[in-house]
């Protein structure tokens, strides 16, 4: 690393010292919460065996079900292979807790490119099994200009339709703030206390371990989330899960196989099962690396004129930093950077693409051990205006510095 460019980022880590030094005091508590499940669970190595054909009677399957069950505070937790992506365990979610006439209310705004195309909404085509195809209307509400969800719009906009409020808690390809547990459970108060019977539904992307509360301790009644974003800890290999009360979870479990079948059936590898516990047992220090390596790299780049949010001492509730560089070239230098710093694929030249379930070309920067993992060092920059990079992730703190010295370099800063 350049003399130069290493004396930037000492500058930076001298003014995060205390913010680092609160994101550990975070993945302590969460590591014990872990920790305790594990124990309480009763995790052998026995539970690593796995099953093959219909896979009834998996005990490690049940077993780790229930360490993510004790970690979320839920009644039942759903962990699957089988989910082929965080939509795909949103959908699951979704489609399996909506009826056609039931009405689903967006809390967060709109939501991010993929679950637009799962909805049905804005210029998705609905007629392709969509919630809008098939029955089900929805409606969304803007964060208001300090970040909190719109309550007084919301609670005077509930219908006698509405089944079902989403809450997208990370960023998403937005510049709107990641949603906090404390704002979260105002608003999980606010609505209980008029319609208890409505169900408050978190897709947890990006948040899992990011504070010591999770949407299922502070009022959420079902939460989802990707295993190669936080909770996989950068072994799992794929999957997602659900997690929240158990008839909710169960219906989802009927949308991911067959009503009747649910979560009793599924074979798991074995080498699924352990890399996912052992995974889930290190996302805390994982998740705590991820989040210095996006304080050091909001320092660092507010210091040289960009706009970055969250701020760099702020407190965060996702994984997510986006960084505003305004035009296409700085944007690819940016993916350049970051692919040629990575340890698999380095050799590869990022080229914009239409992915999808994306409405514009997406970039990605991504040579990560997990195809598409991004509590692995990664970069996503949608090719509109104003030109925002997020970048999320990060197995080690050293990697997000060395990456960060090559964006310095290619930027020519």
């Amino acid at each position: 690393m350049e003399h130069r460019y290493r004396t930037l980022i000492d500058l930076a880590e001298n003014r995060l010292r205390e913010r680092f030094s609160a994101l550990e005091e975070v993945a302590l508590a969460n590591q014990a919460k872990v920790l305790q499940a594990f124990k309480d669970s009763g995790i052998r190595e026995y539970h690593f065996k796995g099953s093959t054909g219909y896979g009834y009677d998996d005990a490690g399957r049940e077993a780790l079900d229930a360490v993510y069950a004790r970690v979320f505070a839920a009644d039942a937790a759903l962990v699957r292979q089988q989910f082929v992506s965080g939509t795909h365990a949103i959908g699951a979610a979704l489609l399996g807790n909506l009826r056609a006439g039931d009405e689903l209310i967006s809390i967060t705004g709109t939501p991010y490119d993929t679950l637009r195309g799962l909805i049905g909404a804005g210029n998705i085509h609905p007629t392709t099994g969509s919630l809008v195809d098939l029955g089900i209307t929805y409606r969304e509400y803007a964060l208001t200009e300090d970040g909190n969800p719109d309550l007084p719009s919301i609670l005077s906009g509930i219908t006698r339709a509405t089944k079902m409020l989403l809450v997208q808690r990370s960023r998403g390809y937005s510049l709107r703030p990641a949603l906090s547990m404390a704002k979260l459970a105002n608003f999980c108060q606010g609505i209980r206390e008029k319609y208890p019977e409505i169900i408050i539904f978190v897709d947890n992307c990006y948040g899992e371990f990011v504070e010591e509360l999770e949407p299922t301790q502070v009022g959420a009644d079902l939460i989802a989330g990707s295993l190669i974003k936080n909770p996989g800890g950068g072994l799992a290999s794929g999957g997602g899960y659900l997690a929240g009360r158990r008839d909710l979870v169960e219906q989802g479990a009927y949308r991911l196989t067959m009503p009747g079948l649910g979560g009793k059936m599924g074979a798991v590898s074995g080498e699924f099962l352990r890399l996912t516990l052992q995974g889930f047992f290190m996302a805390p220090h994982v998740v705590s690396q991820a989040l210095k390596v996006a304080c050091l790299f909001a320092s660092v780049m507010q210091d040289a004129g960009y706009q970055v949010l969250p701020d760099p001492l702020e407190e965060r509730s996702d994984i997510v930093q986006a960084i505003v560089v305004g035009d296409t070239e700085k944007l690819l230098k940016f993916a350049i950077a970051f692919q040629g710093a990575s340890p698999v694929d380095a050799h590869l030249h990022p080229e914009p693409w239409i992915m999808p379930g994306y409405q514009d070309p997406v970039v990605m920067a991504s040579g990560s051990f997990i195809q598409g993992s991004s509590i692995e060092l990664s970069l996503d920059a949608p090719l509109r205006e104003p030109y925002i990079v997020f970048l999320q992730g990060g197995l080690s703190y050293e990697h997000g510095k060395l990456v960060l010295a090559e964006v310095l370099q290619y930027l020519g800063l």
